[in-house]
């Protein structure tokens, strides 16, 4: 769990490859299950993987009569899913900053009509499996930083012609409310494209509407905590001010993955293992 660029699917990968080769993934990123626009949603690439299988990872293609991949989907999805992997005598790691659909697979009661996040109803805590929950945090001030940088990395890496190749394939839309339409940067660039604002205009768009995607994640985090949900945190904080520093360690290593092995991968896998041991 965590906000956008704390390094969830990092920390998923490191612990499969490091300490427990039996993981499959499961995404729980609402956008990122469907299918396409892999640089704006920022899906992990078959590369960065490293073999492991992740499941619902852009894997919906919405229909006229399907048109969204809703919490009560991923609920029955991810719970077959689940299972499927259990089966095969492997351990499910559900890795994704959506809490919405977080909270949909693993509470025992769930109804779709209350969202927990924007009322009064309590957090059910009664949970359908037995779970070890892992936040990814950094403090605001760093996190923010290094999603302006992220933003900018996207940009210079096809972000742009991304999205205008999905733009003159889909054409514009009279409502941002469907689907992958949803994800930061296809309403600002469909701005963009229609005229209505700059490039550089949309970019700053993109990077405020990430940092309050950030803000909201971790609140919906701490609702959780709150209501009883035994969630552990480890601080990626030195790791993203590493990471957007210049200064190297001897031999021209950047200091970031040492800080990372050691504040958070190595902590985290304490977690799980002792979990495991329960």
């Amino acid at each position: 769990m965590g906000a956008t660029g704390c390094g969830k699917s990092k920390l998923s990968i490191d612990l499969a490859t490091h300490f427990f080769p039996s993981i499959e993934v499961i995404n729980s990123d609402k956008i990122q299950v469907y299918n396409g626009l892999d640089i704006t949603t920022n899906k992990i690439s078959m590369t960065e993987r490293c073999g492991i299988h992740h499941h619902l990872l852009g894997e919906f293609k919405p229909t006229e009569s399907h048109p969204e991949f809703s919490s009560s989907d991923f609920r029955s999805a991810g719970d077959f899913r689940i299972n499927e992997i259990v089966n095969r005598g492997k351990i499910p790691f559900i890795v994704g900053g959506s809490n919405s659909f977080i909270y949909a697979l693993l509470v025992k009661r769930f109804d779709s009509e209350f969202d927990i996040f924007e009322s009064l109803n309590p957090v059910i805590n009664e949970l359908r499996y037995q779970c070890c929950f892992i936040w990814v945090d950094a403090i605001a001030p760093v996190l923010n930083q290094y999603l302006d940088k992220r933003v900018d990395e996207m940009l210079d890496s096809e972000m742009f012609e991304e999205l205008k190749e999905y733009f003159e394939k889909e054409g514009f839309s009279d409502s941002s409310s469907d689907g992958i339409r949803k994800a930061i940067g296809v309403p600002e660039f469909e701005k963009y494209f229609k005229g209505k604002i700059s490039y550089e205009e949309a970019a700053m768009e993109i990077k405020e509407n990430t940092r309050v995607l950030a803000e909201r994640q971790v609140k919906k985090i701490m609702r959780l905590r709150e209501g009883g949900w035994n969630i552990q945190r480890v601080d990626a904080t030195a790791t993203l001010t590493a990471k957007m520093g210049s200064e190297k360690m001897a031999g021209g290593e950047n200091p970031a993955r040492k800080i990372w092995e050691e504040q958070v991968l190595e902590p985290s896998a304490k977690i799980v293992k002792q979990f495991l041991l329960e």
